[in-house]
């Protein structure tokens, strides 16, 4: 199971040059980053795990690009490196663009979410989290 593990960390990663950290850090903040512990965090009424409030949707999705998730279970987003896996593979999975207004929307919106109206908002917070963490 660690080569398979290994070789899908390999093949599944964002372009060259994408910060992902501070991607992943600016999420994170807003979707669970008043939470006294973030890894740990229940939303939407019992649907959304851990720091980045994924769905098992989300989670189910993101298998299919990295298959080697799936024997992790989905209540293995508790734990941030397993998280972060799972969002980088949804994302690869469905982002045009790794900027961070088409990643944010794509993650809170679904793989059209770059495109909704409704998830302008959203890509606000995470552009003002990433922001302040610059400072």
């Amino acid at each position: 199971m660690t080569i398979i593990i290994i070789s899908s960390l390999l093949a599944i990663a964002p372009p060259a040059g994408t910060n992902t950290r501070a991607i992943l850090n600016a999420i994170r903040t807003v979707e669970t980053g008043g939470e006294r512990d973030p890894d740990n965090a229940i939303g939407d009424g019992g649907d959304a795990l851990g720091a980045y409030q994924i769905h098992r949707s989300y989670w189910l999705d993101a298998t299919e690009k990295d298959p080697a998730l799936r024997s992790l279970g989905y209540e293995s987003v508790t734990d941030r490196a397993i998280a972060e896996r799972v969002v980088i593979a949804y994302l690869t999975r469905y982002a045009p663009r790794w900027d961070l207004d088409t990643v944010s929307r794509i993650h809170n919106g679904g793989p059209k979410g770059h495109t909704r109206n409704s998830t302008k908002a959203y890509a606000a917070k995470v552009a003002k989290a990433a922001k302040e963490a610059q400072q």
